[in-house]
């Protein structure tokens, strides 16, 4: 069975950085596409940024040009870079994975994804 663990959540003033990590057991996890999800209480689960096994990347509209998110094959994990943080990417971020092939434009639904780890919180005050 494989696990999903994120790490680096925490609580920042706006305009500061965070860096995400999810680390990966029990899968070949250069095999893989991984993506980074949040969900805000109340709303519904949103994509973030996601990236292939040829290390294509795609973001959302909403955090393009603030976040980065990349992979390290070697070490089995997941980060996802936030700069200049806002109060509304105040979530819970989820690190997702899954073998199978996707379309671009279903990349962010989390309804495309089968793996997930337990989450990391960020808090960003105004």
């Amino acid at each position: 069975q494989g696990r999903l663990v994120e790490s680096g959540g925490g609580s920042v003033q706006a305009g500061g950085s965070l860096r995400l990590s999810c680390a990966v057991s029990g899968y070949t996890y250069s095999h893989y596409c991984m993506g980074w999800f949040r969900q805000a209480p109340g709303k519904e689960r949103e994509g973030v940024a996601t990236i292939d096994t040829r290390f294509v990347v795609r973001y959302a509209d909403s955090v393009q040009g603030r976040f980065t998110i990349s992979r390290d094959n070697a070490k089995n994990t997941l980060y996802l870079q936030m700069n200049n943080l806002k109060p509304e990417d105040t979530a819970m971020y989820y690190c997702a994975a899954d073998d199978r092939p996707k379309l671009w434009s279903l990349l962010l639904s989390q309804y495309e994804w089968k793996y997930w780890g337990q989450g990391t919180q960020v808090t960003v005050s105004s």
